[in-house]
C-alpha cells in the first residue's frame, strides 16, 4: 500500500515538473514576441515621415527590453498597448495633429551643408583635344588616381591654357552628364575675375593623382554623388574663393593637401572659383 503510493507521488512530481517546465518556455516565447514588436513599433515610430519640430526632441519609444513577466500578463500586454496606440493615433487625426519626430540633426537624417561634401581631387591632365561639335569645348583625359582616367569636357575653350601632364583640382562626386555627346565625368575647378581672365586652380608641389583635397575646419566624408536637387554645389559656391594670398578658400578655411600643401591660384587674388 505504501508503496503504491509512493509511486504514485513520483508519478505526480515529474508530470509536475515537466508542466513547470513547458510554461517556462510558452513564457519564454512570449517575451521574445513582445520584445520583438516593440522593437519594430520603436524603429517605424522613428521613422515615421511626418514634418520635424522646431526642437531637437526625441521620439516616444517603447522600452525594448522588460522583466520577465506571468503568461497571462505577457500575452495581454501586446493588444492593450496596441488598442492604446490606435485611439491615441485616432484623438490626434480628429485634433488636426500629427505625431512628433525628433529633428534632424537627432537623427541625422538630413546631411550638413559645408565643404566637406564635395569629393575633391588632385588630377593630372593625360590628353587634351577639342570636342568635335563645338569649339568652346574642350575634352580632357585625367588620372585621378583610379583604374581609368575621367573624361571632363570643359567650357574654358581658348581662356585658359590646358596642357598634358598639367596637375588640377577636380570635383569628382558630380552626377556624369553628356555634352553634345560627349559625357564629362567631373568638373575642373576654376577661378576668374572677370569672363575673360580664367585660371586652374593648382594644387602644391608634391601631389600626386588622387590626393584628397580636404578642409582642416570641416572634418567629413563627401557624398557619394551630389543631387542635382539639393543643389549642393550652387548653394557653396559663393562661399568658395581665392584670398588676397591666391589661396583656395571655403569660409576663409584653404584648400588642403594633407602633408602637402594648399592649393593656389597660379596668379589671381581676391577672385571667384567656379
Amino acid at each position: 500500500m505504501c508503496v503504491s503510493v509512493l509511486q504514485s507521488s513520483v508519478r505526480e512530481q515529474k508530470k509536475l515538473l515537466v508542466e513547470n517546465a513547458k510554461l517556462k518556455k510558452d513564457i519564454e516565447q512570449l517575451r521574445i514576441q513582445l520584445q520583438d514588436k516593440q522593437r519594430r513599433r520603436t524603429a517605424k515610430a522613428l521613422l515615421s515621415p511626418v514634418p520635424p519640430p522646431s526642437t531637437c526632441s526625441p521620439a516616444p519609444s517603447t522600452p525594448v527590453s522588460q522583466a520577465p513577466s506571468p503568461a497571462g500578463a505577457t500575452a495581454a500586454s501586446p493588444s492593450s498597448s496596441s488598442s492604446h496606440d490606435r485611439r491615441e493615433r485616432q484623438s490626434r487625426r480628429r485634433r488636426g495633429e500629427r505625431k512628433a519626430r525628433p529633428d534632424s540633426h537627432c537623427l541625422g537624417a538630413e546631411p550638413h551643408l559645408d565643404a566637406s561634401r564635395l569629393d575633391l581631387k588632385v588630377g593630372r591632365i593625360i590628353s587634351v583635344r577639342r570636342h568635335p561639335l563645338a569649339e568652346t569645348l574642350s575634352v580632357q583625359e585625367v588620372d585621378v588616381g583610379e583604374n581609368a582616367p575621367r573624361t571632363v569636357v570643359s567650357k574654358l575653350g581658348g581662356k585658359t591654357h590646358l596642357e598634358q601632364g598639367h596637375f588640377v583640382v577636380l570635383l569628382c562626386n558630380v552626377k556624369a552628364c553628356k555634352l553634345k555627346g560627349v559625357v564629362s565625368q567631373a568638373r575642373l575647378l576654376c577661378c576668374s575675375d572677370s569672363d575673360d581672365l580664367i585660371e586652374l586652380l593648382v594644387p602644391p608641389t608634391g601631389s600626386t593623382p588622387g590626393d584628397r583635397i580636404t578642409f582642416l575646419n570641416y572634418p567629413g566624408e563627401p557624398d557619394r554623388e551630389l543631387q542635382s536637387k539639393q543643389r549642393v554645389w550652387e548653394l557653396l559656391q559663393p562661399d568658395l574663393q581665392v584670398d588676397c594670398r591666391g589661396v583656395a578658400n571655403y569660409k576663409g578655411c584653404g584648400f588642403e593637401v594633407k602633408g602637402k600643401g594648399l592649393c593656389r591660384a597660379p596668379s589671381l587674388t581676391n577672385c571667384i572659383i567656379r
